[in-house]
């Protein structure tokens, strides 16, 4: 095991330096987004767990500081607007909704001038110019509001030409506090797209931030930047700018460090440490479960959209989210059967059908359901590996789009076929909601969304309900009052009963959708392509209330903290007072 999983490796990476784009894309990308310790972590040297196959670290957790408020405690939920919004889809649930009040419907996008600049934004606290493309949320905690983007609009005059780029503002002004710089892998379209920048949404715990950065890489920043000086245990952030963790060693000039770049704490490699093969791009976000970061590793098919680089690599791993060091990894056999790439973020809930599980939507079109902190141990030749333990899985796919009437295989990437999930997995009173969808590349097809209940086991018997009027979609689910709402990529929203799958009503925007829905304060916001804001009343009747149109496109999702609305566009963000 250990000899196939270092070759494995070794001809991913190698895989990635021949590798040619088999077709050309303009500017505007299709690639989906993302779409949340007081002490100082112990001393480790930008960790390196061993490689694949190599001896894995101990999985204990280091001890967390004890002040910390326990994992997903949903604090905010009763504070005034909502409290703070830590991570893609909230909390661990990854369900988009806030008990916040006094939203507004009547904000506008206000008009553009020389330079970005937007002036007469009804309701805007502040607007703020970001890059030329954004995919993820918004997060905000301890009065600072965080994004992932590109570097079109440099902010950093040491940084140049095409990065990652993490920024963090002023929750109150909107003023730019410092940013994470992420130097491009090298590898163009066929594993770190040019102009993406950061897909994730970065998860914010106490003094410290989790981000997958377009390298494939999870880093865990400190919160505060270099403000509060550069806190360790890592110290090689000037040579990070330079070559990433993965060349770090080949830089002989390292970037020189302000105060405005970012702290790095730990980073772990998932490309070079586990083989991984991103296609296209890293592009997901982490959740953090108790003392463990999990991350989706992107892990996909090459430029030929039929060969899989490594078959052995994880879609799903946990770090010790205090030192970095890799814990478990998944062990399901997905990469084996992955039909194009693993980019949905996975879900936490502390007790579901009595057990802490994290959930995960994969690139084989099903939803896994794994132990969160205890882990099952396989031993090769001598050496100890952890594996994630694995509850139960559902397929999510339907069979009548996996093969046709006469049993032949239906060609993934046509209408009629198969799907992944790129949406995020929604927890909500017991039942987990899951749905799939393609690359926007691949154009419009059928979709479905299931509904599964854990308690009731695994594979079928665990399905309560399916249903398959919904295209594709790389959207994530909100569930509020018993009602679902999902769009797809076609552009239509629909709200169905989430204990019966019954359809109330649906929506057309009349353009591609890649966000997801947000409810709050009785009411539902989508953006789409047209860079328009929809809104609706929730409930089981629809009404439209309004459509705020914004001169980008909206690919991300809003989110709402501390009685504040932001909404993101692919160039800047907005922050919308809420009323008094």
């Amino acid at each position: 095991m250990k000899l196939i999983l270092k070759l494995s490796c070794l001809f991913a990476m190698m895989a990635s330096l021949l590798l040619l784009v088999s077709c050309d894309k303009n500017s505007t990308p299709d690639e989906p987004p993302a779409p949340e310790a007081n002490e100082a972590p112990p001393a480790v040297e930008s960790p390196a767990p061993a490689e694949a196959g190599g001896e894995k670290a101990d999985p204990s957790p280091a001890p967390a500081p004890q002040d910390k408020p326990a994992e997903n405690a949903d604090a905010g939920s009763t504070a005034p607007g909502g409290g703070d919004w830590k991570q893609w889809g909230r909390d661990g649930t990854n369900n988009m909704m806030s008990p916040a009040t006094s939203i507004p419907s009547d904000f506008t996008a206000g008009e553009m001038g020389e330079g970005g600049k937007v002036e007469g934004a009804k309701h805007a606290r502040w607007v703020v110019q970001m890059g030329s493309q954004a995919y993820g949320t918004a997060t905000v905690a301890d009065g600072r509001v965080f994004i992932g983007t590109n570097n079109e609009e440099p902010r950093l005059p040491g940084v140049k030409g095409d990065h990652g780029v993490v920024m963090a503002f002023d929750e109150k002004s909107g003023e730019f506090l410092w940013q994470f710089s992420i130097p491009k892998l090298g590898a163009g379209k066929v594993s770190d797209w040019e102009f993406l920048g950061v897909c994730s949404s970065i998860a914010l715990d106490g003094k410290y931030g989790y981000v997958i950065t377009n390298r494939g890489e999870v880093i865990c920043l400190d919160l505060y930047g270099m403000s509060d000086g550069n806190d360790g245990p890592f110290q090689d952030e000037g040579k990070y700018m330079k070559g990433g963790l993965e060349k770090m060693d080949e830089v002989s000039e390292p970037a020189e460090v302000g105060e405005k770049d970012a702290d790095i704490v730990w980073g772990y490699d998932i490309r070079s440490q586990l083989g991984v093969f991103p296609h296209n791009i890293t592009s997901s976000s982490v959740t953090i479960a108790g003392d463990y970061v999990y991350a989706s590793t992107s892990n996909g098919v090459d430029w030929s959209h039929i060969n899989i680089p490594n078959t052995l690599s994880p879609c799903l791993v946990a770090l010790n989210k205090e030192t970095g060091e890799l814990a478990a990894e998944e062990a399901s056999g997905i990469s084996e059967r992955i039909m194009h790439c693993n980019w949905s973020s996975p879900a936490f809930a502390p007790d579901l059908a009595g057990k802490p599980t994290v959930v995960f939507g994969a690139g084989d079109g099903w939803t896994y359901g794994y132990h969160a902190t205890e882990f099952d141990k396989e031993e090769d030749g001598g050496e100890t590996f952890h594996l994630l333990k694995e509850l139960w899985k559902v397929d999510c796919c339907p069979k009548e789009y996996r093969f046709d009437e006469s049993g032949e295989p239906i060609k993934y990437a046509t209408y009629p076929g198969p799907s992944e999930i790129i949406s995020s997995p929604v927890i909500y009173n017991g039942k987990v909601y899951s749905c799939i969808g393609q690359d926007p590349e691949h154009g419009e097809g059928v979709g479905a969304v299931t509904c599964i209940d854990p308690s009731k086991g695994t594979g079928e018997e665990a399905v309560v309900w399916q249903f398959k009027e919904v295209g594709r979609t790389i959207s994530t689910p909100s569930i509020v009052d018993g009602l679902l709402y999902i769009a797809d990529y076609s552009g239509k929203l629909f709200c169905l009963d989430a204990e019966t799958g019954e359809k109330y009503w649906e929506h057309d925007t009349l353009s591609h959708i890649w966000g997801s829905t947000l409810v709050v304060d009785g009411k539902v916001f989508l953006g789409n392509e047209d860079g328009e804001m929809i809104i609706l009343k929730a409930g089981k009747e629809k009404e439209e209330i309004a459509t705020v149109e914004y001169p980008a496109p909206i690919y991300s999702t809003p989110v709402v903290a501390n009685g504040t609305l932001y909404v993101m566009t692919q160039t800047h963000l907005y922050a919308y007072e809420g009323k008094q």
